[in-house]
């Protein structure tokens, strides 16, 4: 199994430890200490090593911060996670608030005094963060110390070792490009912005870069490693040379030398006494990598991460791919599906069995490397907590009468897929059939939008809204984010969000997943990836659209749709939708399973 069902929380120790905080607190004269959930890569998903929030709270979830006071203490977590974190946390000691209503500024400025000091780890927050929370404590008089050990490092016992899986090179024919082309595009960059060199913090950046992949992080193919690419000569990576074996040093050592990681901060001080001129993504460098090299006496120049943009502008050879991973993968749904259909009624399915035969169908591909993250199977309640992860405690059993939400993914070295789907366990009720429309209808409204050059994420997000909106309705999270090719299943710089603030170019691939959620009853999600389209005339207009191509492949409930809720061009598109789908999966399946696809898949009148 990719995933396991294990519980992951232990918000029963956090008091303990957080009494322990506070007297190491206390000996260094700190006021407070920040918690972040990340690590010196800023990863959304970290090693177990690396995860001081759940080990301090008891919180699992991939984004939150904490924040300990030697008389209060919180955790800050935005509407995704608010369920999750109120369930896994030990409410007598932390407060739970939720962003962006709540901010951490404001709490902090609330709870202390002109002249506090407040603790943090330079290696865990950006350089970014750290200058906007410095600049709006400053006005309180409330100070920022970047300690030197970070003291949870100190009193975690039992810390897990940090990963060292190997790495593998990721062929051409699914890169599309060579390593020695994209680092040579970065060369070009920096020589035009007169720049001496680039630092790499982030692993999804690096394995796209040097077409590596690893498996430091679960269910993301990265190796934890940093880069410095120069202007002019081979970039150096720091990585851990256990990783690297002999079938990969040869090929990956043509293009870059290899260095063991101790050896970044002495290569950061060189370039510093060079007076080198140092390009650093100020939103994802650790501050840490900052305060080196300006102490040492380079010049920050300040840049997004130039792997970034060319990464999410997939071409020709990973759009190919993605399309044959949705076939698949679409097949392997299909089948879960039907077999969920002929079982689930009799009340005898709980959510971590209905996991667990989902990864079966997908392995039963060949071609399955991983999940893309933990499958959230949720019956009925649990699908109105956004990330809800089953356990083998907790589970619960489909149920005759309920909705159940299923959002997964695989991770193939063509693609990588992302799906929800929401389906009814026997006959739904009006209300399930009319909140479902409703979500159907802004997903309708993403996939058919066609939109100008320049067009943004927080352009498009209220068109999945709107339905919701007239009716009173809304969610508390993006409607989507980008997905790499056989990297995160999350990545930028495009989202489809009121924060989506790059313009979608064609080969960019994004989720389209809005939903809807009722606490203690259900929540229903709909996600299809989406392709960026290149610019298209249309009849009678004046300028070229983009416009989407839906890459996955697989129906929706037939049995929560009611068709006099959808306009016209809305059954247009389902009903055509659900064509292509029968189309391309009826070759790969057999038996019951294509049988179920020309039902599911027939025409909605």
């Amino acid at each position: 199994m990719y995933q396991d069902f294990e519980e992951a929380s232990a918000p029963a120790a956090s008091g303990e430890r957080l009494k322990a905080l506070r007297r190491e607190l206390k000996a260094q004269k700190l006021k407070g200490f920040l918690v972040p959930h990340s690590d010196e890569h800023q990863d959304e998903f970290l090693p177990a090593s690396a995860e001081r929030l759940a080990w301090l709270t008891g919180f699992t979830g991939s984004a939150g911060v904490a924040i300990v006071l030697d008389k209060a203490a919180s955790l800050f977590v935005d509407g995704r996670y608010t369920l999750q974190a109120r369930a896994q946390t030990d409410r007598a000691s932390f407060e739970v608030l939720q962003t962006p209503d709540a901010k951490a500024s404001v709490w902090l400025k609330d709870k202390l005094k002109k002249g506090a000091v407040v603790g943090y780890d330079p290696a865990l927050h950006t350089i970014k963060e750290i200058e906007r929370l410095t600049a709006s404590l400053d006005r309180a008089g409330i100070k920022l110390r970047p300690v030197d050990a970070n003291p949870i490092d100190t009193l975690w016992k039992g810390r897990p070792t940090p990963p060292s899986a190997p790495v593998a090179l990721h062929p051409l024919r699914f890169a599309g490009r060579s390593a020695e082309d994209k680092i040579a595009a970065v060369q070009v960059l920096l020589k035009t912005e007169k720049t001496d060199a680039v630092f790499l913090t982030m692993p999804d950046s690096i394995a796209w870069l040097f077409n590596i992949r690893g498996g430091d992080i679960a269910h993301i193919p990265v190796a934890l490693a940093f880069a410095i690419v120069p202007a002019k000569g081979r970039p150096t990576l720091f990585i851990d040379p256990a990783k690297i074996g002999d079938n990969v040093r040869g090929l990956l050592c043509a293009c870059t030398d290899i260095a063991k990681p101790a050896a970044l901060e002495k290569k950061l001080k060189a370039l510093g006494k060079s007076t080198a001129r140092v390009r650093l993504d100020p939103e994802t460098a650790p501050v840490r990598f900052a305060q080196i090299l300006s102490k040492a006496g380079a010049k920050i120049v300040r840049g997004d991460d130039p792997c970034v943009l060319p990464k999410a502008i997939k071409n020709e050879a990973e759009i190919r791919g993605a399309r044959t991973a949705h076939k698949r993968d679409g097949a392997a749904m299909v089948r879960f599906l039907a077999w969920l259909d002929d079982t689930a009624e009799a009340g005898k399915v709980d959510e971590v069995a209905a996991a667990a035969k989902l990864e079966a169908f997908r392995r039963k591909t060949g071609e399955l490397k991983d999940l893309s993250f933990d499958t959230i199977s949720a019956a009925g309640a649990n699908g109105a907590i956004v990330h809800y992860r089953p356990t083998t405690r907790t589970k619960q059993f489909l149920r005759p009468g309920s909705l159940y939400l299923i959002d997964s993914g695989g991770q193939y070295l063509d693609g990588t897929t992302d799906i929800t789907r929401t389906v009814a366990i026997g006959t739904p009720t009006n209300a399930m059939k009319r909140h479902y429309g409703l979500v159907l209808k802004g997903h309708i409204a993403v996939a058919t939008a066609r939109f100008p050059k320049g067009t943004r994420g927080q352009d498009l997000d209220a068109f999945a809204r709107r339905p919701l909106w007239e009716a009173g309705l809304d969610f508390d999270h993006g409607t989507g984010h980008g997905v790499g090719s056989y990297l995160g299943v999350h990545e930028g710089p495009q989202r489809l969000s009121r924060l989506g603030t790059h313009a979608f170019e064609p080969g960019m691939i994004l989720s389209n997943e809005p939903g809807l959620y009722f606490e203690g009853r259900y929540g229903i999600r709909l996600e299809n990836l989406v392709l960026v389209t290149p610019p298209k005339k249309i009849a009678g207009g004046t300028r070229e659209m983009l416009g989407f191509e839906t890459l996955t492949l697989v129906p929706f409930d037939r049995r929560l749709i009611d068709p006099e809720q959808l306009l016209p061009f809305e059954q247009a598109w389902l009903n055509d939708y659900h064509a292509r789908v029968r189309r391309e999966l009826e070759p790969l399946l057999t038996g019951k399973d294509r049988e179920w696809l020309r039902r599911a898949t027939a025409p909605i009148k």
